[in-house]
């Protein structure tokens, strides 16, 4: 199974957790209000909009002086992973150049869904959860569907440590709460099989040839001899 099919499934049952609606509602909210700012960078990179306000408070807490491919500051040249961009004149002249030629370069993603987007979105934080078959808190911490394990470090993960940040998918829902015209479809673009027509029922050959045509031509000379 594939982790977008993976995400997709979490995305039809996922659940926030009571204690932390609050929370993921404020957070939803000004990301909503920067809406304009945010359709602006998806006119240019045809990345949802709602996409692009998710990577912005994962990698900046939405600060509009950071850069959202890693968090430096967009007028000056960044110092971590990617590392060498910039400067730019504009927050959103950089977050086009994260989107467009940073890995994991979103502007080339081309599956919308919502297992296309939580699987693009959880890139962004390594897929180290995805190889041990659990859940990212990168995507589910404060769901449902994430209890425990966490990347400490790099290269060091501890299956007791819990993700107290709130992640990309509980944003998206209290999103989605607060903007109806956000669309996330439940399926991932790579499993929507095509419908195929079954071909028709052969049809059975008509007999030709050896008895058959004997058999005819028997009949037609005794009928022209009783004639």
């Amino acid at each position: 199974m594939t982790l977008a099919i993976q995400n997709a499934a979490r995305w039809q049952i996922a659940k926030v957790h009571t204690d932390r609606q609050a929370e993921f509602a404020s957070v939803a909210k000004r990301l909503v209000a920067a809406k304009d700012r945010y359709v602006e960078v998806a006119r240019r990179t045809n990345v949802p909009w709602y996409v692009i306000a998710v990577i912005h408070e994962r990698e900046a807490a939405q600060r509009w002086d950071r850069s959202i491919a890693q968090g430096d500051p967009w007028n000056k040249k960044s110092v971590h992973v990617p590392a060498g961009r910039g400067p730019f004149k504009s927050w959103e002249d950089a977050a086009v150049d994260a989107l467009t030629n940073c890995g994991p370069r979103a502007a080339h993603c081309k599956d919308w869904s919502a297992g296309g987007a939580l699987s693009l979105l959880e890139s962004y934080n390594g897929l180290g959860y995805a190889h041990k078959g659990i859940p990212s808190p990168y995507i589910w911490s404060g769901t449902d569907q994430y209890v425990s394990g966490k990347y400490v470090r790099d290269g060091m993960f501890d299956p007791k440590a819990v993700d107290k940040q709130l992640g990309c998918a509980g944003l998206l829902l209290a999103m989605v709460a607060l903007d109806p015209s956000i669309s996330l479809p439940g399926n991932p673009v790579a499993v929507l099989a095509p419908q195929v027509v079954p071909p028709p029922a052969a049809k059975p050959a008509a007999p030709s040839g050896g008895f058959f045509t004997a058999l005819v031509g028997a009949l037609s000379q005794a009928f022209s001899k009783k004639a």
